[in-house]
């Protein structure tokens, strides 16, 4: 399959980069949409581990537990990268390398924080991997996502 166009996203939040990357990665439970979890209303966290190689992951009842990403890339507080181990289907993608990366920027200054994100490799998904580009394109993909990390 042919090289998809990445997403890329930008929002501006009125904290410093240091605060926005900290809202980010260790209050990602309390902006995140529960809708786009596994686990929907029921889910007890949600989390990045905050270290290279950290597990992104999902708890839910029962002990459920879900690893849906893996940090690549960790230079706090200007950028993260992590896999993205959700196929077009919301199935896991157990295997990194057929799955997308998400990349992002925090560039801040004093008082508020311009956050760019790139989510690329979308061809390794495989079928359904541009209607998937679509959809994290869209109003109810990325903007939607980073919209709450804002708002929240």
């Amino acid at each position: 399959m042919d090289e998809l166009e990445p997403v890329e996203h930008e929002v501006n939040i009125g904290l410093p980069a240091e605060a926005a990357f900290s809202r980010f990665v260790d209050e990602l439970g309390e902006w995140w949409p529960p809708e786009y979890t596994w686990s929907g209303e029921v889910l007890e966290r949600i989390g990045i581990e905050a270290r290279p190689d950290g597990s992104c992951f999902e708890l839910g009842p029962h002990g459920f537990r879900c690893d849906w990403g893996r940090v690549v890339h960790w230079q706090p507080p200007e950028e993260l990268g992590f896999t993205w181990q959700i196929g077009a289907g919301r199935e896991p993608v157990p295997d990194a390398e057929r799955a997308g990366v998400v990349e992002l920027r925090f560039d801040g200054g004093e008082k508020d924080t311009r956050v760019g994100l790139r989510h690329h490799g979308f061809e390794r998904y495989g079928e359904g991997a541009a209607g998937y580009r679509d959809a994290m394109a869209s109003d109810q993909g990325w903007p939607y996502i980073l919209g709450r990390f804002v708002r929240v």
